[in-house]
């Protein structure tokens, strides 16, 4: 079935054309019409199969008579990640250039002041994600009474992301009578209600079961131990003569020390996680579409959605946690009709994950035979030379052998002595003279004798026995000299006779 059969305009047909696109794919035939008639509808298939272009292409045609007001776009298509919102622009921008449509990008990471200009002209399509649409319309910057149409795209990462309630939220912003447009790769019940909830008698259009994996992608495990790791995934890389992958790991850290490792061995490399800057991961998904890397570690931002012609080969470094991801990753490869190769790295602790995903997709991926083990690794090598402690603090087998000979050498020396030596024994310290003259020129502490006049020595020691004997009586006199052998420094309380 060619285009024209679906009844679109003879500008977007022409730039179809242009793009070099012929036939539509499955869903895009069985989509199209309904949306052209106004109806809810509910897409589910496969990634890969050109979801985004089977809503894009009817929105551009509805939207093709009318006129945008400010802050008040005419629709409004929701995406979970900022790489899928602009992939969507990038799709309305090639298949909209012979219409006059306007359109705005709402995503994190880019300047508040940029966005409200834009809304402030009124767009004709507005393309964002859930938590910067919450907060301009917090802001006062949006009114969404204005919205025609409605697309949630992705619903099912919308889910796992927990962006739910803010859809919930969105939903009711926008007024009852619209059209509203559901795409998702798999179809859990949380989906379903919110399908129910705000949908009105939708069509359903399914294409091919949910969670199963594009036929033309050859999937194999390559079992490893988690040291060699990346020693596999190199020798791999080498012996496929990868042009174009991806490489999937879980954690944002082992995209970081996994592409830095890779650069190290000379591979032309980039990465991509949910820490880096949205200016820093729009350069490196360039520089990978250019050809400038030909390697893109990414974390699971990049699972859903991201088209990016040419991959030939995705690397699960990681097996994911949930199965539906491995479906979503290893989609990024065998797109628009092309043969795609998907391997993941599997040790003895993923037998419970791999099993999940086997019995979600319904088949068995095939095991490839272990490398051969290689004797040292080069980045065991690398991390010693680098990091000569362990993250627990004691030294690397190597490093306490280079030490052995000075620690022993240590052992037989002679203990230092500690005691002051002869010659010095019998001298004066030499701050005891400054710190008792110190002493004695310090002010009194005691606030209500500060201003008394220090007594004459003379008359302190022209004192009879029976003064001194008061001791501690006579408060004017200050305390007596201090206690000592004699009766003069007793004091009076211990010289009174016992009673018998």
């Amino acid at each position: 079935m060619p285009f024209s059969d679906l009844h679109l305009s003879d500008a977007l047909l022409k730039a179809v054309a242009d793009s070099g696109y012929s036939e539509p794919t499955a869903i895009q035939a069985a989509a199209i019409p309904p949306v052209l008639m106004g109806k809810d509808l509910i897409g589910v298939a496969q990634t890969g199969t050109g979801k985004t272009a089977s809503f894009v292409l009817p929105m551009i045609d509805i939207l093709a008579e009318g006129r945008s007001r400010a802050r008040m776009p005419r629709s409004l298509i929701l995406e979970p990640t900022r790489e899928l919102a602009a992939q969507v622009a990038e799709n309305f921008e090639k298949y909209g250039k012979y219409h006059k449509l306007s359109m705005a990008l709402l995503i994190g990471g880019v300047a508040f002041g940029d966005q409200d200009k834009a809304l402030e002209k009124g767009v004709d399509v507005l393309i964002a994600t859930p938590g910067r649409l919450m907060d301009q319309h917090a802001r006062g910057k949006i009114l969404l009474s204005g919205v025609d149409v409605l697309v949630i795209d992705e619903a099912d990462r919308m889910l796992d992301m927990g962006f739910i309630p803010d859809v919930e939220k969105i939903c009711t912003l926008i007024k009852a009578e619209r059209q509203t447009l559901l795409f998702s790769a798999t179809m859990p019940p949380p989906i379903k209600k919110l399908a129910d909830r705000f949908m009105t008698n939708p069509k359903m259009v399914e294409v091919a079961r949910p969670a199963t994996t594009n036929k033309d992608i050859t999937q194999s495990l390559m079992p490893a131990e988690s040291r060699q790791k990346r020693d596999v995934l190199r020798q791999l890389i080498l012996d496929d003569d990868v042009k174009a992958g991806i490489i999937f790991c879980n954690r944002k850290t082992t995209v970081r020390d996994l592409a830095a490792s890779l650069k190290r061995h000379g591979f032309k490399v980039g990465q991509i996680h949910g820490d880096m800057e949205q200016a820093d991961r729009i350069r490196e998904l360039d520089r990978f579409k250019d050809g400038d890397i030909n390697l893109l570690v990414a974390s699971d931002v990049a699972a859903r959605g991201l088209d990016v012609k040419g991959v030939s080969h995705v690397f699960n470094f990681d097996v994911p946690w949930h199965p539906d991801d491995y479906v979503h990753r290893i989609g990024r490869t065998g797109r628009a009709g092309q043969k795609g190769v998907a391997i993941t790295l599997i040790t003895a602790e993923d037998a419970e994950a791999i099993a999940n995903i086997e019995k979600l997709t319904g088949q068995s991926i095939p095991r490839r035979a272990p490398m051969a083990r290689q004797a040292a690794a080069p980045d065991a090598e690398e991390r010693a030379e680098a990091a000569p402690r362990r993250r627990d603090g004691r030294r690397t087998e190597a490093k306490r052998q280079e030490e052995a000979p000075a620690r022993e050498a240590r052992v037989e020396e002679p203990r230092r002595e500690r005691r002051r030596p002869e010659s010095r024994r019998d001298e004066p310290r030499r701050d005891s003279g400054p710190r008792e003259e110190s002493r004695r020129d310090e002010p009194r502490r005691q606030d209500n004798r500060r201003d008394e006049p220090r007594r004459d020595d003379s008359r302190r020691d022209g004192r009879d026995r029976g003064d001194r004997s008061r001791g501690y009586q006579d408060r004017d006199d200050g305390p007596p000299i201090g206690p000592g052998f004699g009766e003069e420094g007793v004091p009076a309380f211990l010289m009174v006779s016992a009673r018998t």
